[in-house]
């Protein structure tokens, strides 16, 4: 089975979802509705156009509570308020928006609620009291279409185009570019707006149709990550989600005593600088986000050499026990970061600084297209390499691995995928000083 939205979205069947913003909003909802094994509500908190109902199995107009005490869900159900002489359905009030959302909750059923309008345009700006998205809505889905990209910035192609205008820096009249999308989605008065503190946030690039909008989707991606939750890149007219694009985050593990070395490997030279350097570097190139150095023994010397590097340092004041205290360390301390929710880790061990940038994207790569639980480097003779990829799924079975273990040891309880990369410096590790030398001279064949 490919990615679908419900597993891009990473959402569970009692999920509350709003979506704002332009570029197809209510063809993600019924799609998306229409991919759960569950019933489905659907509803508004705007005003949705008559065309739109049949897109539902059942359509239910509520004035009152009464109207929705003996509601029995089934199919997909769409529950709005009445018909408007303008040919369009209302939305539900307040207190009957809130009722619904409890017996969602109730019925463990997903609640879907369209939070904005955009008059069938790719882009939208929200005007002072839009978007309304009520406060309990815990994920928010943030839709532009890439239509718009070289269009004029007008009321043709943009809801409310001075209001885009003032977030964007964009002039009327001048092309829309990917950039001055990126920035209006950036804008806490732009896509941002009104989300709740807590809710993830989404961003859904759509409309990508052709080859050109999905390459530029993948440039606008690599911006956004660092402001939203996920990015899903879709051209849902063709049912297709290119890539999900999350943070993902770089867990180093630099703990250990080199008890069999006899000295700290971490500090071995490579090309002049310290391997642990090496290491964090090259995580940091690559685009890792947040990067977490696990520290343990002889900490003070290895934390001495990365003191100027934007890095997040955690010591394991047990790494005695063994490596899986270390990766429980390090799944702690991305969970802690604020500012992201990583959506997979990357571990890189401290004694293998000839692993390039280039293996760490391929991977960060083969997961936005699949989402797979773990993926893994193999290499010559069919052999598995590192660094390993572990999806966020993976997380509490890692949080339990006791002893001198590491995620290998989950390689039979979850699905592993594999990166084929023909490398066989990815096998190598510095145990001894003979690999040491093996190392290095075989960095210089």
């Amino acid at each position: 089975m490919g990615l679908t939205l419900t597993k891009a979205l990473r959402l569970l069947p009692e999920t509350c979802l709003a979506v704002i913003g332009a570029g197809g909003k209510t063809t993600f909802i019924f799609q998306l509705a229409r991919e759960f094994s569950v019933p489905v509500i659907v509803t508004t908190t705007t005003h949705l156009g008559i065309w739109q109902i049949p897109l539902a199995d059942h359509h239910l107009i509520a004035t009152s509570i009464d109207d929705l005490t003996h509601t029995r869900y089934e199919g997909v159900t769409l529950i709005t308020g009445p018909i408007g002489k303008n040919g369009r359905v209302g939305a539900l009030d307040q207190d009957l928006l809130k009722w619904l959302y409890a017996d969602s909750k109730t019925h463990n059923l997903p609640l879907l609620i369209e939070a904005d309008g955009a008059r069938m345009k790719p882009l939208k700006a929200p005007s002072d009291n839009e978007p309304p998205i009520p406060d309990f809505a815990y994920n928010v889905v943030v839709s532009v279409g890439m239509v718009a990209v070289g269009q004029r910035l007008s009321e043709e192609t943009v809801y409310h185009p001075e209001i885009f205008s003032k977030l964007s820096g964009l002039k009327i009249d001048q092309a829309i570019t990917p950039e001055s999308i990126v920035r209006f989605l950036c804008h806490p008065q732009g896509g941002q707006k009104n989300i709740p503190r807590e809710a993830r946030r989404t961003i859904l690039i759509n409309q990508c149709d052709t080859p050109e909008l999905q390459s530029a989707a993948y440039g606008m991606a690599s911006v956004l990550q660092n402001h939203f939750d996920s990015v899903l890149i879709t051209s849902l007219k063709e049912h297709q989600i290119v890539a999900v694009h999350e943070p993902v985050a770089g867990i180093i593990l630099a703990a250990g005593g080199s008890k069999r070395y006899g000295q700290t490997k971490q500090l071995l030279d490579w090309h002049g600088q310290p391997f642990i350097r090496v290491v964090v570097k090259t995580a940091l190139e690559a685009g890792l986000s947040p990067v977490v150095v696990i520290t343990g023994a002889n900490a003070n010397q290895v934390e001495d050499v990365l003191i100027d590097l934007p890095i997040t340092i955690k010591r394991n004041e047990d790494w005695q026990t063994g490596q899986s205290s270390s990766i429980r360390t390090g799944i702690k301390g991305v969970s802690e970061e604020e500012s992201k929710r990583p959506g997979a880790v990357i571990f890189l061990l401290a004694d293998q600084p000839q692993i390039t940038s280039s293996v760490i994207r391929a991977l960060i790569e083969k997961h936005a297209k699949e989402i797979q639980p773990i993926i893994a480097p193999l290499v010559f003779m069919e052999q598995r390499g590192n660094p390993v990829l572990f999806d966020r799924v993976t997380f509490p079975a890692l949080m339990k691995l006791q002893g001198d273990v590491g995620g290998r040891s989950l390689f039979s309880e979850f699905h592993v995928d594999y990166l084929p990369w023909q490398d066989d410096r990815l096998l190598l590790d510095v145990d001894n000083p003979e690999d040491y030398k093996h190392l290095i001279e075989d960095e210089t064949l």
